[in-house]
């Protein structure tokens, strides 16, 4: 049995990181998702809390898990800001796992320094699978419903999630004083 590693911090889950578990799928009997930084959320570059990433995780990978019989735990990991001991802090976070896949530098450095074999993979679509372009395209109400897949979607309308990135990117505070300074 192999059971890999895939770590992102899904801000939102992306039809980029489904593909890559798609291909995942094929190499594994078993697979860790890790919800990297974890603590942060309800920012314009981290709208979504450990929680509403497990539940898009979750609900996007099942077809995975009937198709492939494959098994799957999300599990949050907390940013510790210390890179030396970040690979330990995740192994510490995580059931065992025999290989990690990722195409970040940094990651695949952590990950080999402390003995893990790494995978990389090409890159899908990535000039339009994107977090951040997903996320800009969320505030300005332009279409992209189309690079998550579908239980994503339906996530991100439970929580009100465009609501919350719309309110959050806005800087209004400035507007907010200067009209209260010109009432004067």
């Amino acid at each position: 049995m192999t059971r890999g590693f895939y770590i992102g911090r899904f801000q939102p889950y992306h039809n980029g990181h489904h593909t890559m578990i798609e291909h995942i799928t094929s190499e594994v009997d078993e697979l860790v998702l890790g919800i990297g930084s974890a603590d942060v959320s309800h920012t314009v570059r981290n709208p979504f809390t450990a929680g509403e990433r497990i539940m898009m995780l979750t609900k996007a990978v099942r077809e995975f898990e009937r198709e492939n019989d494959l098994v799957t735990y999300v599990v949050p990991i907390e940013d510790i800001d210390r890179n030396a001991v970040w690979a330990g802090h995740v192994e510490s976070m995580c059931p065992d796992f025999d290989v990690v896949y990722s195409n970040n530098p940094l990651v695949i450095r952590l990950f080999e320094e402390d003995g893990i074999e790494v995978r990389q993979s090409q890159m899908f679509n990535r000039e339009r699978l994107e977090g951040t372009d997903i996320r800009e395209s969320m505030i300005d109400g332009d279409p992209w419903r189309d690079r998550v897949p579908d239980p994503v979607v339906d996530v991100v309308e439970e929580i009100n999630g465009i609501q919350r990135l719309r309110t959050i990117a806005q800087d209004d505070v400035v507007d907010r004083w200067e009209a209260d300074e010109n009432s004067l």
